[in-house]
């Protein structure tokens, strides 16, 4: 992967990444959250934009967001991209990304309602960098709606 692969414009806010390239030569961001340096993918590129985003622009405090959550599903380890808990360190978001080049299909929406039978929270979100959707789920009505635009953390 070239760095122009991994690092194309996005529809979010810059954000100040630290970027360095490790010893066999591959890009390396620091994620915030793991605390620690990892490989720099187009998702990874998303990820990173998004989360900067949340805290940032939203108004998410960073000790409530985890990267990388493991969780069972129908008896597999699986692992959601992102998770944002509340103050009693229940999930109350999830959100998957994608690479830029992937298109936010039926198939991507399938993948996080998937991982939200475990989970139950009451906002999804998935993005691409390029787009971003998100819903709010009513458990009690049964049903779901498409927000205009990412809530900021005092709206959830």
């Amino acid at each position: 992967m070239t760095p122009s692969e991994s690092l194309c414009p996005l529809n979010l806010p810059p954000a100040s990444l630290r970027i360095s390239q490790g010893q066999d030569g591959r890009l390396r961001v620091f994620d915030i959250l793991r605390r620690r340096h990892v490989t720099l993918t187009p998702e990874e590129w998303v990820r990173q934009h998004f989360i900067h985003y949340l805290i940032t622009h939203k108004g998410y405090p960073a000790a409530l967001l985890a990267n990388e959550v493991s969780l069972s599903l129908n008896g597999l380890q699986r692992r959601t991209d992102s998770v944002l808990y509340d103050r009693q360190a229940q999930p109350r978001m999830l959100i998957e990304y994608k690479a830029p080049s992937v298109a936010l299909s039926q198939k991507v929406f399938d993948q996080i309602s998937r991982y939200n039978i475990t989970m139950r929270v009451p906002y999804l979100i998935v993005s691409n960098g390029l787009q971003h959707y998100c819903c709010s789920i009513n458990y009690e009505e049964g049903n779901y709606r498409f927000l205009r635009e990412i809530p900021s953390y005092g709206e959830l």
